[in-house]
């Protein structure tokens, strides 16, 4: 069996990337995880397309790249090796140990893809007017947080720049600045959620969530990238957080979904009342959105056996540690959906010990390969391991008759309880534990868990983990709650420091002399 793998190829020119191709094996097509082509910003063009820009979201619903660097470097989610399977030279390994270099290649490949839509941005927020370079802003200002997050630095190139001019780089805390006035205006410009645009278009309250995420963010963007761990949190920077949170329950358009997993299942964009900002994907009966469709099978193939009702890949898993931070009875831990489970045998959230699915309308054990009874344990190595080590996930759950690549779920970029969660933040870190503990009790009240009776720092960032995870948020969370060089199931010492960021490129520093490479790297 060969490795379930995707190698993206690009060139990065002057900040400006390619289109990205993509190589796959085995089950892990571009049909399951979705197109890996970038729309290329070359030298020789200058228009500004919103669409495509819109269409550039697309590439952080997938197992590789963006996610992946954001996720796998925690304790949400490994990438077992199993006998020859997804070993893939590393490339997962190296991410979860915190041993990525330069030449990692995912590590290229989303640089590419990130800057390449922060390019395309740039050209609509500097090229058109009006509502579309309202939409411009925010969209560039979204792609530059991704790069300012993940590497600490970010190249600028203007829209007027002749294709010869080599990018200028801004530090982090200059990017944070430049962002920051992109946010502003189009928080001022922007309509309403609901009122000229809906979750698939940049809106007021989309803006509004992501001040608020920069601004609880900023101690760690603002850090000395040589002591990369030291933040002072200002109460000004928090009181804004909750400023902002409290403008987006003011706008009445949303409100905690009675159910935790309206958020994610197939008809998510039809009963969540959380979704902020997403992706629609593909299925039959889901909306249009602008710059096309995404898809979520990914989410759920990445860690289903073969054996099993949606016959996966057989790779991703959970740490142990995180899912015993679960209560038995939390609905995000594992959950029956009417309308899949008894269809198709999938608990929503973690799937862990025998596994079933259903053969003609009767429950069946799934078994192994070798004939033995599919059990999935949390024991899991992330050098070796069998085939039913480790418990998996399935976040974006799908419909009894849609196990194919045809889902009609939602992928989620912004969500309200993680604007509540950041206000429960922001007030926890100004001496108000009494609001935050209602904010939280709240939360965990919808998941069919028990309330707390004081909430601290490690506990708010305990449920951030259980309400978001896989969300994509998990490494920013951990980064600037000071524990995300700590030691994690199958990383047993502590990281270096300065792998809160990750290093640029060595093309990327090659090609552009106003790139250095990070402190430490």
């Amino acid at each position: 069996m060969k490795n379930n793998f995707i190698k993206q190829t690009t060139t990065y020119i002057a900040a400006i990337a390619v289109t990205l191709g993509a190589v796959s094996c085995s089950k892990l097509d571009e049909q399951v995880y979705g197109s890996k082509s970038v729309a290329s910003a070359s030298t020789g063009s200058s228009t500004a397309d919103l669409n495509s820009v819109y269409g550039q979201l697309n590439q952080l619903s997938g197992q590789y790249g963006w996610h992946a660097l954001q996720v796998h470097s925690t304790d949400e989610l490994l990438g077992p090796t199993r006998g020859t399977d997804w070993d893939d030279f590393g490339t997962w390994r190296k991410i979860h140990l915190h041993a990525t270099d330069g030449a990692h290649n995912q590590i290229y490949d989303t640089w590419n893809g990130l800057n390449s839509a922060l390019f395309q941005a740039t050209l609509v927020a500097e090229k058109s007017t009006g509502a579309a370079q309202a939409e411009g802003k925010f969209l560039r200002a979204f792609f530059a947080t991704q790069v300012m997050d993940i590497y600490g630095q970010v190249p600028y190139r203007a829209a007027a720049d002749g294709p010869d001019k080599i990018p200028a780089v801004k530090t982090r805390s200059e990017a944070f600045d430049w962002i920051m006035k992109d946010v502003d205006d189009a928080i001022a410009a922007l309509p309403n959620f609901g009122t000229g645009s809906d979750m698939h278009k940049a809106n007021k309250q989309a803006a509004q969530f992501l001040k608020a995420r920069l601004l609880l963010n900023k101690a760690v963007y603002k850090a000395d990238p040589k002591a990369p761990t030291t933040f002072t949190f200002a109460p000004a920077d928090m009181d804004q957080v909750v400023t902002l949170v409290n403008a987006i329950e003011a706008s009445g358009k949303f409100a905690l979904s009675t159910g935790y997993w309206d958020n994610f299942k197939w008809d998510n964009y039809q009963k969540s009342t959380e979704l902020i900002l997403s992706r629609a994907s593909n299925g039959p009966g889901n909306k249009t959105q602008t710059g096309g469709n995404t898809g979520v099978t990914w989410a759920t193939g990445m860690g289903t056996h073969y054996n099993q009702a949606f016959s996966g890949w057989n790779g991703f898993t959970t740490t142990a540690d995180f899912y015993n931070s679960f209560a038995d009875g939390d609905q995000r831990k594992t959950a029956e959906l009417a309308g899949a489970t008894e269809v198709h045998g999938f608990t929503a959230g973690f799937m862990a010990g025998q596994q079933y699915k259903y053969v003609d309308g009767k429950k069946v054990e799934v078994k192994d390969r070798s004939g033995g009874k599919l059990v999935f344990t949390p024991d899991v190595s992330l050098f070796f391991s069998t085939e039913s080590k480790g418990i998996r996930t399935n976040k974006y759950p799908l419909k009894g008759d849609q196990l194919g690549f045809n889902e009609e779920n939602e992928f989620v970029i912004f969500r309200y309880a993680d604007a509540l969660l950041m206000k429960a933040e922001a007030l926890l870190r100004t001496s108000k534990a009494a609001d935050a503990l209602v904010i939280v009790n709240n939360i965990r009240k919808r998941a069919g868990t028990t309330a707390l009776t004081a909430v601290t720092l490690n506990d708010l960032i305990a449920e951030r983990g259980r309400e978001l995870y896989l969300e994509g948020s998990r490494r920013t969370d951990l980064i600037r709650f000071g524990k995300y060089n700590d030691p994690v199931n199958e990383r047993p010492l502590k990281s270096d420091a300065f792998r809160v960021v990750y290093p640029i490129p060595n093309q990327a520093v090659s090609s552009n002399p106003n790139l250095k490479q990070n402190f430490g790297y």
